[in-house]
């Protein structure tokens, strides 16, 4: 009877056993289970935790692909803008020298027929100088070797020292001088050499639409009217026509040299005024860029640097404003008086104030009006 006493608590205490057992080990599990996951919430919170994350950041992010996307096409569809910008350019110099020149001739005053010839090839003529050299001018990058520069950082993308108000640009795939941004019209980057030659040519092919605009809307009107009569004479014609033998079908009203002339003149004025009003836009932007001393790009950085500061109780001042006019003379080149009339009014290859790798005070400019932070 003892032994059996004894088996059975033996027994007992083993099935005790085998049951903590169990429960400890089912306890380790969920403490392995928990530790596992608070390990991976950790990581992927320590993966996307940034102290300067806002919804810039967060919309950058998702339209990256679209970014890469955009970068790669813009670099390979360069040269097919720039043929397109010539193209449309030198379609809209064709129709006015052949078209409405002669007319312009044989109605207008003599008065107003030297203020046209002057005028007109004079915008020409800045149009195709900047345009040219826009293209052709390097927008300046900084040297590879880190000897040459003190007091620099160093380009993430192509580790290679990188100055003040430098940027890398993802399509050119080399760091950028004073980058503004990179213009798929001209195929190159806008920077610190050739700054002056893409706003100077938006500014003049803004000018030019606008005067074509202008002293083109009567003859837009007679043109368009014009083309509404063909239109209708066109279509009595066919109903006629379709009442009648072959032979009895009356000839067309217009000639094919009248159609293309009032069509030419329709084209002419709708280009340029869709050219004038989307280019005479991003030049006002390029405009009060300029008169604040920033670029497209130290936009978005001082915008963010100012609301920074701002939560500190700091005032952002940009480093290199010198004051709105002498913003457009250190950004023009314009030393002296009389350059307003040479380098501004005419044709000019003037290189800008400075190498773009350090940024002293020009010498147009007295002093330099605003510090970097004040408080």
């Amino acid at each position: 009877m003892r032994s059996r006493q004894r088996m059975f608590a033996a027994v007992m205490r083993l099935l005790l056993k085998c049951l903590r057992l169990g429960r400890r080990r089912r306890l380790k599990l969920v403490r392995q289970v928990e530790q596992l996951w608070h390990y991976g919430h950790l990581c992927l919170r320590s993966l996307l935790y940034n102290s300067f994350t806002n919804s810039d950041v967060v919309l950058d992010s998702l339209f990256e692909p679209i970014y890469w996307l955009v970068d790669h096409i813009t670099r390979w569809f360069g040269v097919v803008f720039v043929a397109l910008v010539i193209g449309l350019t030198s379609s809209v110099v064709a129709i006015v020298y052949i078209c409405l020149l002669p007319l312009i001739l044989q109605t207008y005053s003599p008065a107003w027929i030297c203020w046209h010839l002057a005028y007109g090839h004079w915008n020409l003529i800045m149009i195709v100088f900047h345009y040219y050299m826009a293209i052709t001018t390097s927008p300046g990058h900084p040297p590879q070797a880190k000897d040459d520069l003190t007091g620099v950082s160093v380009c993430r993308k192509c580790i290679a020292p990188k100055p003040a108000r430098t940027h890398h640009c993802s399509i050119c795939n080399r760091c950028v001088l004073k980058m503004d941004h990179h213009c798929p019209w001209l195929n190159n980057c806008v920077g610190h050499y050739n700054h002056r030659y893409f706003f100077s040519f938006c500014l003049f092919m803004t000018i030019g639409c606008i005067y074509c605009s202008i002293s083109g809307w009567e003859m837009f009107r007679d043109a368009y009217a014009a083309i509404e009569r063909m239109k209708l004479l066109e279509k009595e014609r066919l109903q006629v026509a379709a009442n009648q033998t072959y032979y009895q079908t009356p000839p067309p009203t217009y000639s094919f040299r009248q159609r293309a002339f009032h069509k030419s003149v329709v084209y002419v004025w709708v280009l340029c005024s869709s050219v004038a009003l989307a280019l005479g836009a991003l030049t006002l932007w390029h405009a009060a860029l300029i008169t604040r001393g920033e670029t497209s790009i130290e936009r978005h950085i001082n915008k963010k640097e100012r609301q920074r500061l701002q939560k500190k109780g700091k005032v952002f001042r940009n480093p290199y404003s010198y004051g709105s006019w002498d913003n457009w003379k250190v950004f023009l080149g314009v030393d002296l008086p009389r350059h307003w009339l040479t380098r501004v009014l005419l044709p000019s290859p003037h290189l800008p104030h400075g190498t773009g790798l350090s940024w002293d005070l020009p010498p147009c400019v007295t002093q330099q009006h605003a510090p970097l932070l004040a408080i």
